[in-house]
């Protein structure tokens, strides 16, 4: 029945996921779980339901757990097991479904006429009040497991297949999740027959990777039946010992399918390349859930999600992905650890359920995670210094940016974010119609402690910290003060020349605080240089051979050690979501779509036509289209009021 969903407590599902895919990382052999803690899903839960029956009706509840189905009459109750045909009388009847697995998440689908499930239900689990079941739109029917995610398929061949130190390179045409599919044509190499257990398979985002077989993250023997390796990262796959008449390799495309709903083409074809590399890196990196990386870490990180919403509004504008990532991000209370153990990360989940409910307007989800941002908030506080600044405890990680900063006691850039997270707070709140002016309070005691404690006159700029007596300046605090509308318009003048227009202060070397400080100079007006910047940055990418974007990228840096990172020989995530920010600026900036109303709904477009000969642009807006084109000449922007999937 239209609207019947599977269901289950609230963020049960995302927890669960959640554990999978940050227990997915494989490096040279070994597993590799995701370090911070992990949230439980709950094993024992109850499902209820009432309703007012004018005529006999039936239904029949299926599960994955243990249990029983209760109806519950004025005269009486009956146990049901899972999967009979239930019929009940006219008259008010109460469906309790009793679920327990250990295994999983218990969760129920009700099939019937009128006794169905859907949003309507409520859960609990034995310890808190009744609240709303949690739903996934691509779980709807009875014969689905929602433990299993069902991923899109599709057959890709390489487009090159060449022979080189004693083997076989097949080459796709660009980097894939994909399982990696390998069979025998001959009788002396290796088959799904053979007693030979020497065949391997190298998988690697770059060539050097797949040839390098002591360094190569992944190595594989493909399964014995299906002939295929297991799903990972490939560009490029080398197979030693093995003549290329003797193998046929394909590779097995997994991803979710979102709808393409964006589109860009201008008459510059390094920004068209630059669109489209940078829409296939965001693609691989978001499936369930918004990932880092698709080889390293194949994990859910906060800072990388924040950035992942802003592109999605103007690319897939999904909101349930963004809703499934801060469901998984923030656990459960009791808050013992930050997130991702990254001070920082935490505050940027607080700021993107903001970003998440301006974008979509999703209220019943910011009344579902408003408690949480409570006791985050509350988390917080409960590390404060004498001054009332954040500051780390052991094991925290102060994280900001792959930078050389003064990271001595408490650091600028994280009470920037976390002055902002009170404004936050105050705006939810308001949504909420629960207005709470001690936000804003805390907020205005904090920023009158930053500028005290931080801002240098002298150098016309916001310090690292003070505690070390450096006085060192770096950008980052500097952006944040422009971005998060702290820094007073002198001081924004003076931090503009001083620091960002200063090439003595070190340049941002990671798309990742690239997504900032672009972001905070077209807020500013210096469109010019920003192009500039995305032509060069993340054209000097594509230079370099780039068919997804890097986690990091120095163009100083020499090419046989581009692949580097954390001193490891391909420790570089090749394919990064934090890297397809270009998307966000292109369509907000220079498109000039930007939003005037919470949900998407109310918006105006002001593209900058000076910097571009042509264009034809097509960008979500709420359910929506809007097309904009300019041909030199005349600029037309159409709005469908209907979801177009192009």
């Amino acid at each position: 029945m239209e609207n019947t969903f599977w269901i289950w407590y609230p963020g049960d599902f995302e927890l669960y996921h959640a554990m999978k895919q940050n227990f997915s990382r494989v490096e040279r052999g070994f597993g590799w779980p995701a370090f911070w803690k992990s949230e439980g899903f709950r094993n024992r839960v109850a499902f209820r339901r009432t309703y007012e029956l004018e005529q006999e009706t039936s239904f029949t509840v299926f599960s994955n757990a243990i249990g029983h189905v209760l109806v519950t009459r004025e005269n009486g109750e009956k146990k049901y097991p899972f999967g009979k045909k239930i019929t009940v009388a006219p008259g008010k009847v109460r469906i309790s479904i009793h679920a327990g697995c250990v295994e999983a998440f218990p969760c129920a689908y009700v099939q019937g006429e009128v006794i169905h499930s859907d949003k309507t239900w409520k859960a609990e689990d034995y310890s808190q009040p009744l609240v709303p079941v949690g739903v996934c739109k691509y779980f709807t029917k009875p014969g689905q497991n929602p433990t299993v995610w069902e991923y899109t398929e599709k057959e890709c061949k390489p487009v090159k297949i060449s022979e080189i130190n004693g083997g076989v390179l097949a080459e796709f045409e660009t980097e894939l999740t994909a399982a990696v599919y390998v069979k025998s044509k001959r009788s002396n190499c290796v088959d799904s027959t053979s007693e030979d257990e020497d065949l391997e398979v190298f998988c690697g985002e770059s060539e050097d990777e797949a040839l390098d077989l002591e360094h190569c993250y992944y190595s594989w023997q493909p399964n014995p039946v299906t002939n295929r390796c297991p799903c990972c990262a490939v560009r490029f796959a080398f197979i030693p010992n093995c003549k290329a008449e003797d193998v046929e390799i394909t590779a097995f495309y997994q991803y979710v399918d979102f709808p393409k709903r964006a589109s860009f083409k201008c008459n510059d074809e390094k920004l068209n390349k630059i669109w489209e590399v940078a829409e296939h890196t965001f693609r691989l990196c978001s499936g369930i859930f918004f990932l880092d990386g698709v080889k390293r870490d194949k994990w859910i990180w906060s800072g990388d999600a924040y950035q992942s919403f802003f592109v999605n509004q103007y690319l897939l504008a999904d909101p349930d992905i963004d809703q499934r990532t801060l469901l998984a991000l923030r656990g459960n209370d009791p808050m013992t650890r930050h997130i991702n153990t990254i001070m920082d990360y935490s505050l940027f989940w607080i700021l993107g359920v903001l970003y998440h409910y301006e974008a979509y307007g999703d209220l019943e989800f910011v009344r579902q995670v408003y408690p949480k941002m409570c006791s985050l908030m509350e988390f917080c506080e409960g590390q404060l210094d004498e001054n009332g600044f954040l500051v780390g405890r052991e094991n925290d990680w102060i994280y900001i940016d792959w930078a050389d900063m003064d990271k001595t006691g408490a650091l600028c850039a994280e009470q920037m974010l976390f002055a902002a997270c009170w404004q936050t707070m105050a705006k939810v709140s308001a949504a909420l119609g629960e207005e709470n002016p001690e936000y804003m309070e805390k907020y205005e005691k904090l920023i009158g402690q930053i500028r005290k404690f931080y801002w240098d006159q002298e150098k016309g700029a916001f310090i690292d910290s003070f505690e070390s007596g450096k006085r060192n300046v770096t950008r980052h605090a500097n952006i944040f003060a422009i971005l998060f509308h702290i820094a007073t318009q002198e001081e924004q003048e003076k931090i503009l020349a001083n620091v960002i227009k200063n090439d003595a202060i070190p340049a941002i070397t990671t798309p990742y605080f690239n997504f900032f400080e672009l972001d905070m100079l077209c807020q500013t007006g210096n469109l010019e240089f920003v192009l500039n910047k995305i032509r060069n940055y993340w054209g000097g990418m594509l230079d370099r051979g780039a068919v997804t974007f890097w986690e990091e990228f120095d163009p100083e840096a020499p090419v046989e050690t581009q692949y580097d990172m954390y001193g490891d020989r391909f420790g570089k995530s090749l394919c990064h979501a934090w890297a397809a920010s270009p998307i966000y600026f292109l369509a907000k900036y220079f498109m000039g779509l930007k939003f005037t109303g919470v949900g998407g709904k109310e918006f105006v477009v002001e593209p900058h036509t000076e910097f571009f000969d042509s264009f034809d642009c097509t960008l979500p807006v709420a359910e929506g289209q809007v097309h904009i084109v300019w041909d030199g000449n005349e600029l037309k922007v159409e709005k469908t009021a209907h979801r177009l999937d192009l």
